[in-house]
């Protein structure tokens, strides 16, 4: 038998629209060359244009749909979205734990598109406390990273985006990878930091419109790139590129965001396949 693709296990929250969570994590690996193992951490009602509600599952039962499949199949990387409650980043974290060599991608998901809280303090200090510790590469956006860096500090600190990434790196994760989708910017410009500072970074064209589940995207791109043996700067750069050009080819099927096409690479040879035929009249065919 051939070998097994590279496996990647997500804690993550379901979305019913396909656009994000698990739907977009499992989509995103699949895509990218990895097998996906799924651990649920919260049911959520929403739909394109933001959450409704958010249900959290049993933190027993996380941890045990985890050390289940860890039990039985080899495991690249972890991915981390939605969490859910602060007695899930608990069980989660003890989880990972236990796997110190496993590389830990964070995705800090704290609210929605629409501005749905999904993560309120007390589960941003358990994020802060038991998973950044462990944490190898850690995906905010702007408005993330500003949260996560206040800490206990006086409300009116407002550190720029490059004190904000030394404040999360001393929480202890190794990489930070500040998103500028939020910045009022004619590019959007992300860079990412190490321990030295500013590893990279690459900028992109703006592209029209919102997306339901680009930082899911990017973060379980991360985790595929790692998972296949790439380098932190050359992982996050690809991972990038498949993450913007799923926006490129981003569609609306309902009535707010856009949603990523994680699978814009097989619409394209379909396209191309039937751009190239002809018919009898010499013709391309509509």
């Amino acid at each position: 038998m051939p070998d097994a693709p590279p496996i990647v296990l997500v804690f993550s929250a379901t979305d019913p629209t396909g656009g994000a969570g698990m739907q977009a994590d499992v989509l995103t690996l699949a895509s990218m060359g990895c097998h996906p193992l799924s651990v649920i951490t919260a049911i959520t009602v929403q739909d394109t244009m933001g959450v409704d509600d958010i249900l959290p599952i049993d933190a027993d039962w996380i941890a045990d749909q985890a050390r289940c499949v860890l039990e039985d199949m080899p495991v690249a990387a972890f991915k981390i979205g939605v969490i859910g409650s602060v007695d899930n980043v608990t069980a989660i974290a003890e989880v990972v734990s236990d796997y110190p060599e496993i590389p830990l991608i964070l995705d800090p998901v704290l609210s929605s598109g629409r501005g749905d809280e999904l993560a309120n303090e007390d589960i941003v200090s358990a994020m802060r406390e038991l998973l950044i510790p462990q944490t190898t590469i850690i995906t905010p956006n702007s408005l993330e990273a500003r949260r996560l860096a206040l800490d206990d500090r006086d409300d009116k600190d407002n550190p720029d985006l490059e004190e904000c990434a030394k404040r999360i790196i001393a929480s202890g994760c190794e990489y930070v990878l500040i998103t500028g989708t939020h910045e009022n910017t004619l590019q959007v410009v992300n860079i990412l930091y190490g321990e030295s500072g500013v590893a990279s970074s690459e900028s992109w064209p703006r592209l029209a419109g919102q997306y339901h589940g680009s930082g899911c995207t990017l973060a379980s791109a991360i985790a595929a790139t790692i998972a296949n043996g790439l380098p932190m700067i050359e992982a996050v750069k690809d991972a990038q590129e498949y993450t913007w050009q799923t926006l490129k080819a981003g569609f609306r099927a309902g009535m707010g965001q856009h949603i990523p096409d994680r699978l814009f690479w097989a619409r394209e040879d379909e396209r191309d396949e039937h751009s190239g035929q002809a018919d009898d009249t010499g013709k391309d065919p509509l």
